[in-house]
Parts: structure tokens; C-alpha cells; sequence
């Protein structure tokens, strides 16, 4: 119990939510790794940044995280992020390392204490959840960790401890957000109301509740990521990734994706290979 696999999806092969990752994966290093059994409950994965821009101007990377909570332990400071709306930035510099630990969509709502939606676009520190004593033992176990590996254990051990017996309601909330993002052409609130057996009103509570943004939301995010993921491979027919993606058209891509990034697609895929 407690021990972590080497590696899950590598970063080079899905970058969701990093913003021009392949700039951006010459100035750091991420790795990941897939939580125990028992805490995948809840965790999706551990991840550990490391950088070394000595002597080289600060770096800012731009992140449209995943509709879910991450845990970040980074410059000594262990903070709870909740599910953003917005494009954020951290900007790197120096020497160093941070360990994150990424919740599964809703995996977070049993430790929080009530509805996800009032962590949305909000940070707290990770002792307001678990504790100060325990959360500062936590701190000390992954900065003495000799390698990512260890850190990432030392984060498992912990959680596992952690770990509620009982079933939540949240953990089916999980599995269905988890279908959108498994599947770029589910594109419809209704039909995802249908496939739990809700309204499409009671879903949007549910998602609320358990998630911290609404349906509609969370699958304009993922299929912002697919469009994203795919501007970073060879010429994309932008009309038909529209037509697959559910846009109504072209044009209506190109807006949606320019409102997030702050370019057209065409524009951003250009600039991924230039990087």
C-alpha cells in the first residue's frame, strides 16, 4: 500500500490543459504517476515539475487546468486549487521542483467539506483540509524525497490514510465526467443528462455540487483540449474538427478557442511547431 507504478500517459503524448506545451517542455521536465488502488477513488495522478533555468531568464507558462482540484506543494507552500474558469500562468525561475496531486474530476467534494463551487477559482492552504500537523509532515516527507518517485509516494501514503470507507454519490459524477473526456464527440448537455438519468437541470446541480462548474462547461473545456492537442500534429482540416467537435461551424471554433488562448487555432498550431 502506499506504492506508486513508474509512470502513467507521458506529457509528450497528452498535454491537456498546458498552454503551447511544447515550448514549454524545453524550459521543465513533468512526470507523472498513477496513484494506489485505493486512492484512484479519488486522485487521477501525481505530477512533479522540475527546472533548472540557472543563469536563463524566469519562465511563464500558461495552464487552462482540468475541470478538477489540484494540490500543489511548490517554494514551501502546500495550497488547494480549485476548478479554474480562466487561463492561469506560473512563472518559473531559479532551480527547483513541485509536486502536484491531481484529483479526479469531482475526486475532491468528500474532503471538501461542502459544494465544489465555492472553491471555484480559489486557493487555500492544504492544512484547512487535512490538518496542520499532518499536512506539515506531509511538507517534510516529499521535500526530503531523493527523486520524483519518492515524492509522489510520500504523497500516496498520505492520502491512502486519508481515504473515506463509504461510497459517495460524487464517484458516479466522476465516472461520467470522465466519459467526456474519454469521448471528444460527446458534445450535448441532454444527452449526458440521459445517460444518468437526470434532467438536464438536475445535472447542472449535480455538476455544482460535485464538479464546481456546470455541464456545459466542462465539456467546452475537453473540447477545447481535443482541438488544442490536435493543432500540435501535422495540418488539421479546422471545418472538420469543427463538425466533429460539435461547433456549429469554422468560425465558431475560431472564436471559442481565440477567447481561451488569445489566438485562432491555425495561429497557435503554427506557433506549437515553431516550438
Amino acid at each position: 500500500m502506499g506504492e506508486v507504478q513508474p509512470m502513467v500517459r507521458a506529457v509528450e503524448r497528452d498535454a491537456r490543459g498546458i498552454i503551447a506545451p511544447d515550448v514549454g517542455l524545453t524550459r521543465f521536465r513533468l512526470d507523472r504517476y498513477p496513484p494506489s488502488a485505493q486512492v484512484a477513488r479519488f486522485v487521477d495522478r501525481y505530477w512533479v515539475a522540475t527546472w533548472d533555468l540557472t543563469g536563463q531568464d524566469p519562465f511563464t507558462q500558461r495552464v487552462f487546468a482540468h475541470p478538477v482540484v489540484n494540490a500543489v506543494l511548490a517554494d514551501g507552500a502546500f495550497t488547494v486549487h480549485g476548478v479554474t474558469t480562466r487561463i492561469g500562468a506560473r512563472t518559473l525561475s531559479g532551480a527547483g521542483r513541485a509536486l502536484g496531486i491531481m484529483f479526479r474530476p469531482a475526486g475532491f467534494r468528500p474532503f471538501a467539506g461542502g459544494s465544489m463551487a465555492k472553491l471555484r477559482d480559489r486557493t487555500l492552504p492544504f492544512a484547512d483540509v487535512f490538518g496542520a500537523d499532518a499536512v506539515a509532515l506531509l511538507a517534510h516527507e516529499v521535500t526530503a524525497a531523493a527523486d520524483p518517485v519518492g515524492m509522489a509516494a510520500a504523497a500516496d501514503r498520505f492520502l491512502d490514510s486519508q481515504m473515506p470507507s463509504q461510497v459517495w454519490e460524487s464517484e458516479a459524477t466522476s465516472a461520467l465526467v470522465e466519459k467526456v473526456a474519454a469521448d471528444p464527440t460527446f458534445v450535448r448537455v441532454d444527452a449526458l443528462a440521459a445517460l444518468c438519468a437526470l434532467t438536464p437541470r438536475q445535472l447542472q446541480r449535480r455538476f455544482a455540487d460535485h464538479v464546481g462548474i456546470g455541464p456545459k462547461a466542462t465539456i467546452r473545456r475537453y473540447r477545447f483540449y481535443e482541438a488544442a492537442e490536435r493543432a500540435r500534429g501535422a495540418d488539421v482540416d479546422w471545418a472538420d474538427l469543427a463538425a466533429e467537435l460539435g461547433y456549429s461551424d469554422q468560425a465558431h471554433l475560431t472564436r471559442e478557442f481565440s477567447a481561451i488562448v488569445g489566438l485562432p487555432p491555425s495561429r497557435y498550431a503554427r506557433a506549437c511547431r515553431a516550438g
